[in-house]
This record gives C-alpha cells, structure tokens and sequence, in this order.
C-alpha cells in the first residue's frame, strides 16, 4: 500500500482496509476476519467471468482463514452485466435472506451492483478488484440507473478492498483501456472544480484535491505500458482509480473524479446507446471521448471576448424558469431523462434578478479563471493521442456517434447535472453557441479532428 492511500484511509469515512500488489489476493481472508471478525460468515459474489479471474483463489483465501462461507451467489457472463437497479433488487433480495457479508469478486458493474444492494440493507461489504476499469472501487456511492435516469446513489463504500495487480493485470486489455478513460477525465474535471470554485459555486478542499490531481499525469502517463499490460503501470492506474475513490469518499460525493466529460456519458448511457450491444458499450469508453469533448472546450477559452459580455443585456435575455425548463424539454425529449434534467437543471437556475450581478461575477473573475485551468488542462488532440495509444476509441464516429448527435449533447449534457462545470459559466455568459460553433466549423477541432479508419468497437451486425 502506498503511502498517498495510508493517508487517505485516515480520513475516509467507510473504508478501513486496502492491500494493494501483486499476489495479494492470497491475503483476502485474512483481510476479512481482521475487518469483520472471525465470527462473520461471507457470501462471495461474482459473475461468471470474474469467478473465473479469481473466484477460486479468493474462496481458498477465505477457508484457510477459517471463514464460513455460503454459497456463491454469481450472475450471467453473458450477457454481460448491466449496472441497472433490477439487478441490484436481485441481489439485495438473495442478502436478505442470508446472514453474511458479502464480498464480491468484481470490477465497475458488479462492484456498484454489490454497493448499493449492500447499503439499502445496512450492511457493510468487501471488494476483490479484478481488472484497472473505473475509479468507483472506494468511492461513496453507486453508478446505477433506475427508471432511465444515471446518478449516484448514496450508499457507503467498501469497508475493505483487495487489489491483486496480477490478476488486474491479466483482465481484457478493453477493461484496462476503460479504466485509462475513465481516469483521463479528472483532467478536464478538476479545471471544472477550478472554475466551480473561483465563481463562488463549490469550493476546493485541498485535502481532497491532493488525493486525485498531484499523482494523475503519473498515472496516464504511459498508455503504451498499460496496453502491454504492464504489472507497473497497471499498479500506477490502480492506484489512482482507487485514491479517486477514496477522494469521492471523503468528499461524499463525485466531484473530485467527475466533470463535464462524465456528463456526456451520462448523456449516452441514459439514452441506451451501445446498451446492446455485447459487451455493451462501456462507461469507461464514452468517458474519455467526453474528455475529448470538454477539452476541446477549454483550448477555446483563451481566445473568448468575454469583456465585451454586457451584463444588463444578458440579463434583459435571461430565461424565465418556465423558458429554461422549455429549453431543457426539448433538449430532452425521452421522458424519463427530461424529468430528471429538468430537476437537476432547476437546481442551478440562477433567477433573473440575479442575472445581471452572476455574469458580472464571471467577468470579474474571468481572467483567474483562466489563469488557474491553464496548468490543469491538456489540449483535446493530446488527449485523443493518449486514448489512442492505450487503445481506447479517440473520436466519437468509433462509438457509432456522428457530428450531429456529437453537437447536441453539447447543450444536452449541461442540462443533467446540477454540478456546475464550465459549460454552465459558457451558457450564463450566453457564450456557449459560439463555442459550440467553433468546435464544428472549419477549422475548429471536431471538423479537423482526422476521422479513424480502424479502432471502432461497436461490434459487427
């Protein structure tokens, strides 16, 4: 265990141990008796392919430690697992009626599945992490959707967590190049906490802050070793993941792992898109071509005439609370999402008699904002090169999504969350059009960006 992970399991609220390294998946038992007690009875719980990555060595883990164990509860294979509330009801049911803990063998899905079921019932659990895929390992809460609608749901976190690298190490080379993106998005995620902070909107706490961003370029800074599946730098990504999660536990909430470039995968995971295909298009996949999206977003901000924002004019042109709910309406025409975007949205609807004084704030306060993301960003076209280099798709068409959906879920995905990120500072200064407009005309990114010939991953009809 490294030292940044003893530090922040000092502050985390639910996690009491990590082992982390290669071969510790030997220790999973003693980790259980030492959290829960020798008198704790477990239930292991998996899916078929990740009882085949480690079941067998975590049960044997567990009975040479003398813990009783139930038995296994294990999902499908195939198809592969979806994070949605009805398998959480599943499992939960199946808990009820067993006096045990349960620990899963899992990655991002099951993991969360095991989380939330887990917490509506009281319980504490434990992970066996089997593959560097997403950051939601230590984190407070749950990525579940129920009713169409994506969120984290408030649930604790692991009360422990075992990370065998080797066995990470020997996941699908998709689940770590999953992992890569949902990683890569802290990048653009912390300039929008940056840009959250310096309007007055939610603040940083260093303490977490320096949990995520000081060791994070560490982390991605080779994609061609992670490909190659590397034990090395699939121990730096781990780790990372993993801190991200201790952070969100410690924030008690998202916001230091999540920007808007997770909001345009949210976006897509609500609409259902990639949902069948086998395996389904990942979280992880659609994350890092958000963080393409909302990167190329930043390269634009240097070059924006925001003095000449007129406050009183904006404010003449503000939106009504029934205009902007109109505008998210027909931003999002499923209902399941509209009503949800439409909560989230009013949740940050600045009322018009404010207008004029919240864009002046942001004129006020534009040239720091500028000046505190430019050490935090990375230009969209490198984080694409990084994507494709560890083997992750790097532009939208590889995932079956065209310019024209690409464009809208620009004004989409500002509507689905009530964070405030850098797209809500763009709309307020009435800006968020030309941006837009920039990235899709001639020479803006998204028209030069060179459209792959390979790399796609939607598999063949």
């Amino acid at each position: 265990m490294t030292k940044l992970i003893d530090q922040a399991l000092e502050r985390a609220t639910d996690t009491k141990a990590i082992v982390t390294g290669r071969g510790v998946v030997d220790r999973t038992g003693d980790v259980f008796t030492s959290t829960f007690g020798d008198a704790a009875a477990c239930i292991l719980v998996a899916d078929e392919n990740t009882w085949a990555a480690a079941g067998e060595q975590v049960k044997a883990s567990l009975e040479a430690a003398g813990v009783k164990l139930l038995e296994p509860y294990i999902f499908p294979g195939t198809p592969t697992l979806y994070a949605g509330y009805e398998n959480v009801e599943k499992l939960r049911e199946h808990l009820q009626g067993v006096d045990a803990i349960a620990c899963s063998i899992a990655a991002g899905t099951l993991n969360d599945i095991t989380k939330l079921a887990s917490g509506e019932l009281g319980r504490a659990y434990m992970n066996v992490c089997t593959a560097a895929s997403m950051d939601g390992y230590a984190a407070y809460g749950a990525s579940i959707t129920r009713d169409g609608f994506k969120i984290t749901r408030n649930c604790p976190a692991p009360a422990a967590l075992v990370a065998d690298l080797d066995i990470m190490a020997a996941a699908p080379k998709r689940l770590t190049a999953i992992g890569y993106g949902d990683l890569i998005e802290k990048i653009p995620a912390g300039a929008d906490w940056l840009v959250a902070d310096e309007l007055g909107s939610e603040a940083v706490r260093e303490n977490v802050w320096d949990l995520v961003q000081p060791p994070l370029m560490d982390a991605l800074n080779d994609p061609e070793g992670l490909a190659a599946g590397d034990p090395e730098a699939i121990g730096r990504l781990a780790e990372e993941l993993i801190l991200s999660g201790l952070a969100m536990q410690a924030m008690q909430s998202s916001r230091p792992a999540s920007g808007a470039g997770h909001n345009f995968s949210h976006q897509w995971e609500m609409e259902g898109h990639g949902l069948n295909w086998e395996p389904p298009l990942s979280h992880g996949n659609k994350v890092g071509l958000g963080t393409v999206a909302s990167s190329a977003v930043y390269d634009l901000l240097a070059d924006l005439d925001v003095a000449s924002v007129d406050p009183a004019k904006r404010a003449a042109e503000w939106l009504t609370p029934e205009q902007n709910d109109e505008r998210v309406a027909a931003l999002q025409p499923i209902p399941a999402i509209r009503d949800a975007a439409l909560a989230q949205s009013r949740d940050k609807y600045v009322p018009v008699e404010q207008a004029a004084a919240r864009v002046q704030l942001i004129k006020d306060h534009w040239a720091n904002v500028l000046e505190r993301v430019a050490p935090q960003v990375v230009p969209a076209s490198e984080i694409a090169d990084m994507l494709r280099r560890v083997g992750a798709p790097y532009h939208p068409v590889q995932i079956d999504i065209d310019q024209a959906k690409l464009r809208k879920t620009y004004y989409q995905s500002q509507t689905i969350r009530s964070r405030y990120t850098i797209m809500d500072a763009l709309f307020e200064l009435g800006l968020l059009d030309e941006v837009v407009d920039k990235l899709f005309a001639p020479g803006g990114y998204w028209a030069e960006a060179p459209v792959p010939t390979e790399g796609f991953i939607k598999p063949a009809e």
